[in-house]
């Protein structure tokens, strides 16, 4: 992959030499880590997709701009930021509050497993080995607003220089540490506090107990046997529907209120996304004879307890490459 092709390296003296199709090559290359870099910037997958098709656009269109003074990458990287900043001063001019974001989607982890690999000093290796992506980080990124909120993905995600931050933005360098100082101090306000201690990466056997215990009771509709998983001040959520509940007694009544307990014939398949395990339900319809897509919880996991379930509803299948329906099992 010429993640860091310059145009020399191309034999161009510049892009308006390349014909559509070829440059459609070259940008294609990088579209997985610019969807990446725009679904941190948005918090939503359709966004995000929305945003780079928007950026491979403007790129085409802008095409005899690039000098070469910089890498390709770095010019369509340019381009999907501003991108993200136009489409937030259009459609979420204010960042999100509360703790929750309602536009949040899921990230699955068979697309992130196609980011770039490589040398460990190649530029793009070093943004896919410091890539956050959990849910509990994008929405903490969410809760900024749109400026900081790129300064800090483009500083401490990317690992770009102040100053090449200031000249994407056209601010000063001391607007830009400035920016930053104040998305730090915004991620330590909406970041877990003990999120130094996540599982992250490679679950455990502890880990996998777990999510095998959560989901058989789940199945089980065994509301107990779920409180017991769960740690004192788990939060629950189910974006894009409002209200968010922290701590365990909040999020057990909620469950026995919504019916949870008179839920009967669940099945489970257990998937990833955003690099954290996640359990898709589904529940026996008579009349299509099968079981269909319910919903999905996307779990964390801090110290041998669920620390937070982040619920999706069923539209989410398809994008993370979960079956559309199971057959029965004869226990229905």
């Amino acid at each position: 992959m010429m993640a860091d092709t310059r145009l020399e390296e191309l034999g161009l003296s510049g892009l308006g030499e390349v014909d559509e199709l070829a440059f459609s090559g070259l940008a294609e290359r990088h579209r997985r880590e610019l969807h990446v870099h725009c679904y941190r910037m948005l918090g939503s997958f359709e966004d995000a997709e929305d945003t780079v098709q928007e950026t491979f656009l403007r790129a085409w269109r802008r095409r005899e701009t690039f000098e070469g003074r910089s890498t390709f990458r770095a010019w369509l990287y340019r381009i999907a930021t501003n991108a993200c900043l136009d489409l937030l001063a259009k459609y979420r001019p204010e960042p999100a509050t509360g703790g929750e974001v309602l536009w949040l989607q899921p990230y699955p982890d068979r697309l992130l497993d196609e980011l770039p690999a490589g040398d460990a000093d190649e530029p793009e290796t070093v943004a896919v080995a410091r890539e956050t992506i959990e849910l509990a980080y994008l929405v903490a990124v969410q809760h900024l607003a749109p400026r900081p909120r790129a300064v800090l993905i483009l500083r401490d995600v990317l690992g770009w220089p102040a100053k090449d931050v200031a000249e994407l933005l056209g601010d000063s360098v001391n607007s830009v540490n400035s920016a930053l100082q104040r998305a730090h101090a915004g991620m330590r306000e909406h970041l877990p506090a003990e999120r130094q201690d996540w599982t992250g990466g490679e679950e455990d056997a502890g880990t996998r107990e777990l999510v095998r215990r959560y989901t058989d009771a789940s199945v089980a509709t065994d509301v107990d046997g779920l409180a017991a998983l769960l740690r004192d001040d788990v939060r629950s959520s189910m974006p894009p529907t409002p209200g968010l509940y922290v701590g365990r007694d909040m999020v057990v009544n909620d469950w026995v209120e919504n019916g949870f307990e008179g839920m009967k014939h669940l099945r489970a398949v257990l998937t990833s996304v955003n690099r954290q395990p996640a359990v898709a339900f589904y529940l026996w319809r008579k009349p299509e004879g099968a079981y269909l897509p319910l919903t999905i919880d996307v779990l964390r996991v801090t110290g041998g307890a669920i620390t937070e379930i982040v619920t999706f509803h069923n539209d989410q299948f398809p994008r993370l490459g979960l079956p559309e329906r199971l057959p029965a099992d004869g226990t229905e």
